[in-house]
């Protein structure tokens, strides 16, 4: 599991380069380029504008930040049909790998709303504790664990207890879920006041 206490030292290591200050990219991220291109280009992916005015409340938590931003709505309504807006608002802290509206709208017709009855909480609840990391986890932290494994994958076990795999493929940062589907990070570091919060474009399924 990756916890604050691992990432300490590669967070130092980094300080020097600024790998972990978001700044504005006009630019897509590049394919192919070094990982520690990569690092700083990932870093510096800015959020979806309507996660803008929610980011400025510095005492937003998690689910705060994602009500307050449009395109997670079915994220939100999710996460409280799951019971677990207390969970996500308590101190953590925690990493969300979280799918906007776009990514559920790729499940199967009728799987979302399947997902929300009431018989089917406990199922939902797997897949939503499957986007949650104990520990805050910024995208360089992320990159260089990456970079640090000999074959170029790092298993991350989330708060479900499965495991996500993280790689980076084609210069930009996957993660491939139990089933071997992949999921590109398409936004970083999205600050919360218990945690942070990364955007996903699939939705990640634990098996």
């Amino acid at each position: 599991m990756i916890k604050p206490m691992k990432y300490s030292s590669i967070v130092a290591l980094l300080a020097a380069g600024a790998l972990v200050a978001c700044e504005t990219a006009d630019e897509p991220l590049p394919a192919g380029e070094e990982v520690g291109t990569v690092t700083e280009a990932v870093v510096e992916t800015p959020p979806v504008e309507e996660m803008e005015e929610a980011v400025a409340e510095a005492s937003s938590t998690i689910v705060a930040v994602a009500a307050g931003t449009d395109d997670l709505s079915t994220l939100v309504a999710a996460v409280t049909a799951a019971g677990l807006v207390e969970t996500l608002n308590s101190d953590g802290p925690f990493t969300v790998f979280a799918p906007p509206n776009s990514a559920f709208e790729k499940l199967p017709e009728g799987t979302v709303a399947s997902l929300l009855e009431p018989d089917q909480k406990d199922a939902l609840t797997g897949i939503l504790t499957y986007h949650v990391v104990s520990g805050e986890v910024m995208a360089a932290d992320l990159v260089a664990a990456i970079s640090g494994e000999e074959d170029g994958t790092f298993e991350i076990t989330t708060v479900n207890g499965a495991i996500l795999t993280a790689s980076i493929v084609d210069g930009a940062p996957i993660l491939t879920d139990a089933a071997g589907n992949t999921s590109s990070i398409i936004a970083t570091d999205i600050d919360a006041s218990n945690g942070v919060v990364h955007l996903i474009d699939t939705v990640v399924m634990p098996g």
